[in-house]
């Protein structure tokens, strides 16, 4: 056997370094992301408009709306980045304020709630590497989109974090809302004449952590809002109220390798907030999950599940179904910042840096070939491309017919196992 050249993250509490199974090095080669190469225009394009604005939501599933691409047909839809001191924020205090008023209208309840959101998710993982460093880019559209992202690369604890804000508005064409008719229940548009276009409005919350240590998870996490309102108002008017709304999003797990412990930690924080607000909803979300996190052609999913959940509105109040999203949003920190704890700080070798790459090469498959979110926004002219490449990890690997994850009794390949057939955790 090789002799091991274990790479070590340095920390004063030099007992929270475990070992693990010592195995045979073989040296990777490691590859980056090309994210900037030229992509052919699709075939089929129709005009939307406004909506360009929307594919900086791809990362919180575009696909909310429509699943062909857009063209932008106006020219003066310009992207300006503003400069920190010129940006007008509200104090933690002041949003919770709103968050809490049920006399506002939810697309202010959940636009603020994502904002404060943002801020203390973005604190919560600065605290596990206080020499990181968020890059905050707030951004306008000319045409109605702003946001914020809060992106992290090469730190000590995190190869790469981002944690982007998106608010957007505008109108739907009669085309885009045609295709959200066949999605929907056709009887929640038999208020619209198919001829209007028709004010929008769209916000969301979207997350993905990928830690340098193989040992410890990538997460991802998207929460978000979409109304359709009557044509005589828009999202500006105070008294405008909702002719349509859901709630989506969900959160999972991706691990390189398995530990039970964190594998059940996360499942069981999660239905144990579904539980508080509908014993049915862990049971169904989780299986959504499953079901969307397929990778078709390699028979596998991208990590170990979560929940996932999209057209949220039947059964259940608007308060009640932003309480449920409210609670999952907020026990993101408590229920990853203690698995980060666990592994962040373990030993490993080569061998798990090289397979940790490999898996890694399986995010960026699904994230650019299955999502629909993701590649809605790719076809989409003038969106905000870094936004919605955000997801994707700094560095990745593929090999040719590569032998990991095929011995048996091995920890790659109890990976695979049950990337392949999904576990009851909780």
């Amino acid at each position: 056997m090789n002799s091991l050249k274990p790479r070590i993250i340095s920390r004063l509490a030099g007992n929270r370094i475990r070992s693990i199974k010592e195995t045979t090095i073989h040296p990777p080669r490691y590859f980056s992301i090309n994210t900037s190469s030229n992509r052919s225009a699709p075939r089929e394009i129709w005009t939307v408009g406004i909506l360009s604005s929307l594919a900086i939501l791809a990362g919180i599933s575009i696909h909310t709306y429509t699943k062909n691409p857009i063209q932008n047909s106006t020219s003066s839809d310009v992207e300006k980045l503003l400069e920190e001191g010129r940006v007008k924020r509200k104090s933690r205090e002041e949003l919770q304020e709103i968050i809490e008023d049920k006399k506002q209208a939810m697309r202010t309840r959940m636009s603020a709630y994502i904002t404060k959101l943002q801020e203390e998710i973005v604190e919560g993982l600065t605290s596990l590497d206080p020499s990181c460093d968020f890059r905050w880019d707030h951004w306008e559209r000319s045409s109605g989109g702003s946001g914020t992202s809060c992106i992290l690369q090469e730190g000590s604890v995190f190869e790469k974090a981002g944690v982007n804000v998106s608010i957007v508005h505008g109108t739907l064409p009669p085309t885009a809302i045609q295709q959200m008719r066949h999605r929907l229940d056709h009887d929640r548009f038999g208020w619209w004449d198919g001829q209007e276009d028709l004010p929008f409005f769209a916000c969301g919350i979207s997350l993905v952590v990928h830690p340098h240590n193989p040992m410890a998870p990538t997460v991802h996490l998207n929460y978000r809002y979409f109304e359709i309102l009557d044509p005589a108002h828009t999202p500006g008017d105070k008294d405008s109220k909702p002719k349509l709304w859901w709630f989506g999003g969900g959160t999972d797990l991706t691990p390189s390798y398995l530990f039970e412990e964190d594998a059940r930690d996360f499942h069981q924080h999660l239905k144990k907030t579904c539980d508080k607000h509908d014993p049915n909803y862990y049971t169904e979300f989780k299986a959504w999950c499953d079901r969307y996190f397929l990778i078709p052609h390699r028979n596998e999913r991208r990590g170990i599940g979560g929940i996932f959940f999209d057209d949220l509105s039947s059964d259940h109040s608007p308060n009640e179904l932003f309480e449920f999203v409210r609670d999952l949003g907020s026990e993101f920190l408590p229920t990853y910042l203690p698995i980060l704890e666990r592994r962040i700080w373990m030993r490993y070798s080569d061998h798990h840096k090289r397979w940790q790459q490999l898996r890694r090469g399986r995010y960026v498959e699904f994230n650019l070939v299955n999502d629909r979110g993701t590649k809605f926004g790719l076809a989409t002219p003038g969106a905000r491309i870094e936004s919605i490449l955000m997801s994707l990890p700094l560095t990745s690997r593929w090999e040719y017919m590569s032998n990991l994850g095929t011995e048996s009794d091995s920890a790659e390949k109890e990976l695979l196992d049950v990337l392949k057939e999904p576990k009851e955790w909780a």
